[in-house]
């Protein structure tokens, strides 16, 4: 079995080693390290094979957002995965344009972490629940609905429950439908978005690209 490795970024030390030790339990995945700032994570970065960092949104006098590029520049290739006790609409939404794979938030279980890792690891993205309905409830941005695709009522119903994790048959059976016609709609997202798979759809519908999803 391949191991996914994995690097904790986060100043509260009691945080870190107890995660450490929970995520040390999942047999796929390994913890290679513990930082409290960035300078410590480029040291390891530069030594080590990361495959997705846990960053901290929030760094002490700092946060997590500000250090992307440094990551970046640094010849990191990886992933990042915010793990954060809260972030707004806008901090996330910048996040996610700054290319992160996902959000997690504290409050869920570190098996739910562990799934978290596995989805990114395999290019999906992943945003908390919470996260999801704050930024589609974010309705002050004028210059993205002008500019937004317009979405039908099944378009936005069928997205909706993409963010949700359902299945085209989950969302078939919600709403009333088929599996072929939630695949068939979803084949409209693509065209009108430009993209060519869910995860890039999640992407550009959580930057806000599409305008709140309702």
């Amino acid at each position: 079995m391949e191991q996914i490795r994995l690097l904790l970024i986060d100043d509260h030390i009691l945080f870190r080693d107890g995660l450490s030790r929970l995520l040390a339990l999942e047999p796929d995945l390994e913890v290679v390290g513990g930082c409290g700032n960035i300078a410590e994570a480029l040291l390891v970065l530069s030594r080590t094979k990361i495959d997705i960092l846990l960053l901290d949104f929030d760094l002490g006098d700092d946060q997590g957002n500000h250090f992307l590029s440094s990551f970046r520049n640094a010849g990191y290739k990886g992933k990042v995965l915010m793990v954060t006790a809260g972030m707004t609409a806008k901090e996330s939404s910048s996040a996610l344009h700054r290319g992160v794979s996902g959000i997690f938030l504290k409050h869920n279980s570190p098996g739910t972490l562990a799934k978290a890792v596995r989805q990114v690891m395999a290019g999906e993205i992943w945003v908390d629940p919470k996260v999801i309905q704050l930024m589609a409830d974010r309705v002050d941005q004028p210059e993205t609905e002008t500019a937004s695709p317009l979405l039908t009522e099944r378009e936005q119903a069928v997205l909706r429950g993409i963010f949700e994790g359902y299945t085209n048959k989950e969302i078939g059976g919600q709403l009333g439908v088929s599996d072929g016609a939630v695949k068939a709609t979803l084949q409209q997202l693509f065209q009108k978005t430009g993209v060519r798979t869910r995860s890039q759809l999640v992407r550009i519908a959580l930057e806000g690209t599409l305008g709140p999803v309702r």
